[in-house]
């Protein structure tokens, strides 16, 4: 079973609708760059020119924050499922 991964709306409109697509790697930027090979575009909206995630972006895998974990060199392996969440900000109480 492939890696699933999961799209936010926003970007979407890279993945002709798709809210998950499937992806393959040893690592989450092994995930990123396979997902990246067959929806251009989606990376450099997960990741800075340095390659690191954005800083309004956040990865997860299995809903783990993949900054707790090794950021980008965090493990994955078939079955598991990243998430790609946008950072919500704003708002008062």
């Amino acid at each position: 079973m492939p890696i699933q991964v999961r799209i936010p709306t926003p970007l979407r409109k890279l993945t002709a609708g798709a809210e998950t697509v499937s992806a393959s790697g040893a690592t989450v930027a092994a995930v990123v760059q396979d997902v990246e090979s067959r929806h251009p575009g989606l990376k450099e909206r997960i990741c800075d020119d340095a390659g690191k995630v954005r800083r309004f972006v956040n990865l997860y895998v299995n809903g783990e924050d993949i900054r707790f974990l090794s950021s980008l060199d965090t493990p994955v392996k078939d079955g598991d499922e990243v998430s790609i969440v946008p950072a919500i900000a704003g708002g008062t109480a």
